[in-house]
């Protein structure tokens, strides 16, 4: 395992993690990417546990994403089954589990101060953190995807799918955006990865 860690986190917080995957019960695997998520936690009937997380993200965000898996195997450890997936409980154990990872010696300067704004109230996504998926794409490998938040108004875009939209408005936090071809209403969080048609 700690060779395998090694190619996807931080080298100063490989043996932290390893503390933290000591466990008889615990499979993680690194999966290729996944459209809809980073990673994921499952309970088996028989009691082990798997974490999941995908090949293509870069280092500080494999290590938030496996941090936040572990978080789910804790905090049901803790507070049992019956907790909200993202609840308090969880947030709870999130913070505490990713507070050691916040220092210079893990991660870049200009992502600590972003990261301590995001840990006061963790949530469900890193993704839903316009500023800190922002600043961590900054460490993805090049690719022509753009966030949609930075699409000018009334731009053709297209997702993984191959479904082309036209960008709109902003409500509160979301882009109204209409499907080409059916003309239906969809509404984008402003961090989505699409890519523009030019």
């Amino acid at each position: 395992m700690q060779n395998e860690l090694q190619k996807y986190i931080p080298a100063n917080a490989v043996s932290s993690v390893l503390k933290l995957l000591e466990q008889d019960d615990l499979l993680v695997q690194v999966k290729n990417e996944r459209k809809t998520r980073h990673g994921d936690y499952r309970e088996f009937p028989d009691g082990k546990h798997q974490i999941t997380i995908n090949s293509n993200l870069n280092n500080y965000r494999f290590l938030i994403t496996l941090i936040h898996e572990i978080a789910h195997l804790e905090a049901y450890k803790a507070y049992g089954k019956f907790i909200k997936p993202h609840g308090l409980e969880w947030k709870r154990t999130f913070q505490h589990l990713m507070l050691p990872f916040l220092n210079p010696e893990i991660f870049p300067d200009s992502l600590l101060p972003l990261l301590a704004k995001h840990f006061k109230n963790p949530k469900a996504s890193s993704d839903t953190d316009a500023s800190l998926a922002l600043a961590l794409k900054r460490y993805d490998e090049p690719s022509n995807k753009t966030f949609i938040f930075e699409l000018p108004l009334g731009v053709s875009f297209k997702l993984y799918n191959g479904k082309v939209f036209r960008k709109g408005k902003k409500r509160v936090k979301r882009y109204e955006c209409i499907e080409i071809k059916t003309g239906r209403l969809y509404l984008f969080n402003p961090n989505a990865e699409v890519e523009l048609i030019k």
